[in-house]
């Protein structure tokens, strides 16, 4: 039982005894800093229960506690707010609990409470960006954190594998490619094949310029030049089927699907299912009709299929053309009804994809319900905010984007020059500083993208994200190394702790710190968001380093307090290793 719901069931005593009355709910909070105590009752909320001063019912209560509760060894009031001090028993049977436990505040998934988490979704005309490797490692995280929490969870993704977008670079290598391949070239399939739509925009700019100089408007210029008609003939060609479109189509996608599993490697992201949407696009067209009976639905006089949803604040939505064709709504709808009968145990699904899909989501979500599926009352848009350069934004077509292998390798390179500087690594084989710049390279790049709470933009800077100082992945890693060498000079086996230990304030911060992790946990699945682990951890680190710069552990009063300290070490490394694992962090053991 948690200190929380334990103290709830005295102080439910203590009112029931002392005022013959009721308290249903009880608020807690950490006692401020420049207060003496543990955890803290806030009395305000009570006093519409019990008309009395704020500060004579904290007494009362608090008397009432020190001789009622084991834990409480004294107390002091501030105005409302009654500061409990705990006892040192209470501290240790905490740390038994923790040190007991290697996966301390991780719940056993369960066997049929499914989440389905979709993420990264990219486009097969170009290789991913930075914007793709805030979507992958935010979807990863939240899918780690929602296993943790207790949920069985499936990763998956949506790949946008046709479309006008994949025809121009299909196009753009026909006509300008010279029969390039990965093999020919040394690139990687994704690389080649954005190459090839950077090229169809830059040929696309000269037409238009062209056809502008010969009298056109731009909007006449933009429609009618001849490249991007070619591209809208190849598409019209694909959907019918067409032999020799089709064969390129699979070419180039399979190039590209290579290059991005190179990619989900080094950024130590996967999935256990794929959805294709030239597979998936006319999957919701069943539903259409179905909502047509069910008066979801409505046709207008050109044969277009709506959806109007201004009674719930939005606006009328299409869902079929009057050709009869699908837009993306109606992909979106088959694709969501496709995953719960592939996966039944599914009750939730979690769509990580950036804020400007926001008003999408809302119409997708709502249809479903009105469509009457149970399961549509429990998805999730993880939006997420934009992710810009000090130079500005990034365009695909323009290949102004940041690469994710060479940012991968920047961050590597980086991470390797201040090391060096550093003189961190020094005495290590080659192969071994290898290791430990990747790990410290991306330990820094994910750490700095997940610690912002998922709704904001980040402005991302490579060099300062590899700091060693301060809310960086490098210095909770390099606190990690520390303890790792704490532990091998001790080199002690894990021994009974005393119930007779005297703690001081500094290992009582760093227990009330490791206590909170199963609740962080939870907060952070109910929430979506990795930065409240991320954040969580580094509070740890900093309670551990102050812990660490004013106690002596190896050389402690006597035997029983060093075992104890050392082992209270472990729990902190422990547990940091447990956190970063859910934000797709490594923790090197030397640094």
């Amino acid at each position: 039982m948690s200190l929380q719901n334990t103290l709830s069931q005295h102080i439910k005593a203590a009112f029931n005894s002392l005022y013959q009355s009721e308290i249903e709910r009880i608020e807690f909070q950490a006692t401020r800093k420049d207060f003496e105590g543990d955890i803290t009752v806030v009395t305000f909320p009570m006093l519409r229960l019990v008309k009395m001063n704020p500060v004579q019912l904290g007494e009362q209560l608090g008397t009432y506690l020190l001789a009622h509760s084991d834990e409480v060894v004294s107390f002091n009031v501030v105005k409302g707010f009654l500061n409990l001090v705990l006892s040192d028993t209470y501290f240790l049977s905490v740390f038994k609990t923790i040190n007991s436990d290697p996966k301390f505040g991780f719940v056993n998934p369960s066997p049929t409470d499914a989440v389905m988490v979709e993420y990264s979704s990219p486009n097969t005309n170009k290789p991913l960006h930075l914007g793709h490797v805030r979507n992958n490692l935010l979807g990863y995280s939240v899918a780690e954190i929602l296993k943790a929490s207790g949920k069985k969870v499936y990763k998956t993704q949506i790949i946008n594998d046709r479309g006008i977008h994949i025809c121009k670079s299909m196009l753009a290598w026909q006509r300008f490619g010279q029969d390039q391949t990965p093999e020919s070239t040394g690139l990687k399939g994704d690389k080649l094949v954005g190459n090839y739509y950077v090229k169809f925009d830059q040929e696309y700019k000269k037409e238009i310029e062209s056809l502008e100089q010969k009298g056109h408007s731009k909007e006449e210029a933009k429609a009618n030049a001849p490249l991007l008609l070619a591209a809208q003939e190849m598409l019209r060609k694909w959907e019918a089927g067409d032999a020799e479109v089709v064969a390129l189509w699979d070419t180039m996608n399979q190039w590209v699907y290579s290059g991005f599993e190179v990619t989900y490697k080094n950024l130590g992201v996967n999935f256990d299912s794929y959805y294709y949407e030239s597979q998936t696009y006319l999957l919701g067209k069943s539903f259409i009709e179905e909502g047509l009976k069910k008066d979801v639905f409505f046709r207008k006089d050109d044969g277009s299929v709506w959806c109007d949803l201004s009674d719930d604040g939005l606006d009328e939505k299409i869902v079929l053309r009057a050709d009869g064709t699908a837009v993306y709504m109606t992909q979106d709808i088959g694709t969501a009804v496709q995953r719960v009968k592939d996966c039944p145990d599914i009750s939730a699904m979690v769509y990580t994809v950036g804020n400007e899909q926001d008003y999408h989501f809302k119409v997708l979500f709502l249809i479903l319900k009105k469509l009457g599926f149970e399961w549509a009352q429990n998805l999730y848009h993880l939006s997420y905010g934009m992710v810009d350069l000090p130079s500005g934004k990034m365009k695909s077509r323009e290949g102004t984007v940041v690469d994710a292998d060479d940012l991968i390798v920047e961050m590597t390179t980086t991470a390797k020059v201040i090391s060096q500087d550093l003189g961190k690594l020094d005495g290590y084989s080659e192969n071994e500083k290898n290791l430990t710049y990747k790990t410290i390279g991306l330990g820094a790049l994910k750490y700095f993208i997940l610690k912002v709470d998922p709704k904001k933009s980040i402005l991302f800077d490579p060099e300062a994200s590899v700091d060693f100082q301060g809310n960086t992945g490098p210095f909770i890693q390099y606190t990690y190394a520390r303890i790792q060498a704490i532990l091998r000079k001790a080199s002690i086996n894990e021994s009974v702790i005393s119930d007779d230990l005297k703690l001081t304030e500094k290992e009582k911060s760093v227990l009330k710190q490791l206590q909170l992790f199963p609740q962080i946990i939870q907060q952070a699945a109910s929430q979506y968001s990795p930065a409240l682990i991320a954040n969580y951890t580094y509070d740890l680190v900093k309670e551990f380093n102050s812990f660490y710069q004013n106690i002596s552990i190896l050389g402690a009063e006597n035997t029983a307090l060093m075992h104890f300290r050392v082992q209270l070490c472990s729990a902190v490394g422990t547990t940091i290793k447990n956190a970063f694992s859910l934000l797709g962090i490594q923790v090197p053991e030397r640094m």
